[in-house]
């Protein structure tokens, strides 16, 4: 009773509680929206945007190099275009996000996952400080049963996304030797890494050299290098590094004698995760 009637700690709490109940400058639902978004767990604010068919891929696979095999297992459509701060120059190719949209009517609030497969160069896709421009599936995916023509004729969504690890169950990583390669000169496609995605560094090791690890170039996208190092003799052996964990894999002789360039070559390991 005696805090209650003392004048210096009831004039505060008189003050505290009109500013509470009357000033616009201490309550501000639309700021502590944002926040929570912002603070939300491990999610961050995004941009995205879609393009492609409305049930498609996007593109044939783009910047990153993958090809038409993107509209098939285990991409299966669900990839997107990223932003600069997402593709990285190429090294963000094969990198996993979830994505999940909760602003419009449409959107049923649900994460799914998706691939980066190609580059978001301009337009909407600078203006953010990451920007997903999703396959039309992927965007779809995000709507509610039945919404998602609704959801895609939306324009620009603000979502939130997260890094996660990639998981291709039953799947290896694979090789496709690029259709320019020849002894003295070879260039090859990495997917399905498990784990980051995303590729630091790649090594190849010739058959007739057990000791040492030429490092290749990523040449663009996903797609690595290994140029002047003389006449090449198969098998080779390639070494990928992930680009975050620092995490090594060796795919033992994965490239055979009598090699041929256009093939895809398939390795019998993976990434642990």
């Amino acid at each position: 009773m005696a805090l209650l009637q003392s004048p210096s700690i009831c004039f505060p709490l008189a003050l505290l509680l009109s500013l509470l109940i009357n000033s616009s400058h201490c309550f501000n639902p639309k700021s502590l929206n944002i926040s929570k978004v912002q603070s939300n767990g491990d999610w961050s604010p995004a941009g995205a945007t879609w393009y492609g068919s409305p049930d498609g891929a996007g593109s044939d696979g783009g910047a990153c190099g993958y090809g038409s095999g993107v509209d098939q297992a285990p991409f299966s459509s669900m990839v997107s275009a990223g932003g600069p701060s997402l593709f990285k120059s190429g090294k963000g190719c094969g990198a996993c996000y979830q994505v999940k949209c909760t602003e419009n009517a449409a959107c049923s609030g649900k994460p799914v996952t998706v691939v980066i497969t190609d580059e978001c160069p301009g337009g909407p896709c600078v203006a953010e400080s990451a920007h997903f421009d999703l396959s039309g599936t992927a965007f779809g995916a995000m709507a509610s049963s039945g919404k998602a023509d609704e959801l895609r004729n939306a324009g620009v969504l603000q979502i939130q996304y997260k890094k996660v690890k990639c998981k291709f169950p039953g799947v290896e990583v694979a090789f496709h030797v690029d259709s320019g390669s020849n002894p003295y000169y070879f260039s090859a496609l990495i997917e399905y890494a498990n784990g980051d995605g995303e590729l630091g560094s790649v090594k190849l090791k010739q058959a007739l050299d057990s000791d040492s690890w030429h490092p290749m170039q990523q040449s663009w996208g996903a797609v690595w290098k290994l140029d002047g190092a003389g006449q090449l003799r198969a098998p080779f052996s390639i070494k990928l590094t992930s680009l975050e964990s620092g995490k090594t894999l060796v795919a033992k002789h994965v490239i055979p004698a009598g090699w041929q360039p256009g093939q895809t070559y398939r390795s019998v390991v993976n990434f642990a995760v």
